[in-house]
């Protein structure tokens, strides 16, 4: 049975709720599994590298031709988003080779001789959008990279920089993202407020237009597809490698927490969540402490020979209700 849409709900709301299949199917990939715990061969990474830099490529050339569409035009912001430059930057580095030529490296020959077909299906899709008379839906694609790329794509170049003894960050810059209206680099808070950004150009570009909020929601799955896609084409490591889902999830969840956070946060799949307790509901750290101080006060009484009910009542209610000043209790002579 088919889900109900709700369109009342704003785009950006939408776009979440709306792919969490999508993006739990991703997750669960093999490649994906390879890729966010750092398994995957070096030069296998750059392969994939490869192709994440003609997927931005066509994008990225497909949002500047379009840059003044009325959905688009709230959320073009290529200095602060645009991946190409970077990506090519780290395969020229990871290649250990000029920029200006790694493009006839052999790794990129072969992958442009003969392109894996999710491959050429992800460009061809992008470029039919581009030359589309409506290139709204471009939105849900630079949606899903970019979200993606500043929340779990953060978790992912912690592992890749072990991995590859990358530590110092030189070709990891694809991961980094200059401040909202700044030049320096972005903290985990920085991006979170990146992410807000673009979630309010996209409400303010869809609005309230029903017809666009559905066809976004369609591409924003077709995206997922896509890019799920990308993750079969991936050759197995050489090495051992785990077959458990990747970790942390791929797409637009919650925003990383801070670099201190990440020995904990790294083994942990990250959703929009409430964390906080239920009502009514008690820390087992709190009945420690009540039963602790009951034991205390029973010591205190014993040692100063507090006796009598009245006389237990009196003090307990001055330990744990000191405004209530009774009457205190005199210890036998």
């Amino acid at each position: 049975m088919a889900s109900i849409i709700d369109l009342s709900l704003p785009i950006s709301t939408l776009l979440k709720t709306g792919t969490a299949a999508a993006h739990e199917k991703a997750e669960h990939s093999q490649g994906a599994g390879w890729l966010t715990r750092g398994e995957l061969d070096r030069e296998e990474y750059v392969r994939f590298l490869m192709m994440l830099y003609h997927v931005y490529d066509t994008l990225e050339r497909a949002l500047d031709k379009h840059a003044a569409n009325s959905v688009l035009q709230p959320t073009y912001n290529p200095s602060l988003l645009a991946r190409t430059p970077s990506i090519s930057s780290d395969i020229a580095y990871l290649l250990q080779t000029p920029e200006s030529s790694w493009q006839s490296h052999p790794i990129h020959v072969e992958l442009q001789s003969s392109p894996p077909g999710p491959f050429a299906a992800y460009k061809s899709r992008l470029q039919e959008l581009a030359d589309s008379q409506d290139p709204s839906p471009l939105l849900a694609h630079a949606y899903v990279r970019y979200l993606g790329d500043l929340s779990g794509g953060q978790f992912i170049r912690r592992r890749l920089a072990k991995s590859y003894n990358l530590e110092d960050g030189s070709g990891l810059s694809f991961y980094d993202f200059r401040q909202l209206g700044g030049t320096g680099s972005s903290t985990m808070g920085d991006m979170k407020k990146i992410k807000d950004w673009y979630r309010e150009g996209m409400d303010a570009g869809v609005g309230d237009n029903d017809d666009a909020k559905a066809a976004l929601l369609e591409e924003a799955n077709v995206a997922f597809e896509l890019n799920s896609g990308l993750f079969t084409t991936l050759r197995p490591p050489t090495g051992s490698a785990s077959v458990s889902p990747a970790q942390p999830p791929l797409g637009e969840p919650t925003t990383p927490p801070n670099e201190e956070e990440t020995s904990v946060a790294e083994s942990k799949v990250v959703f929009d969540a409430d964390a906080s307790a239920s009502e009514g509901s008690y820390s087992i750290a709190g009945v420690v402490a009540f039963i602790a101080a009951i034991s205390l006060a029973h010591f205190i009484l014993v040692v100063g020979k507090v006796t009598g009910s009245q006389g237990y009542l009196q003090y307990y209610m001055s330990l744990f209700f000191p405004g209530s000043t009774p009457t205190a209790a005199v210890p036998e002579s």
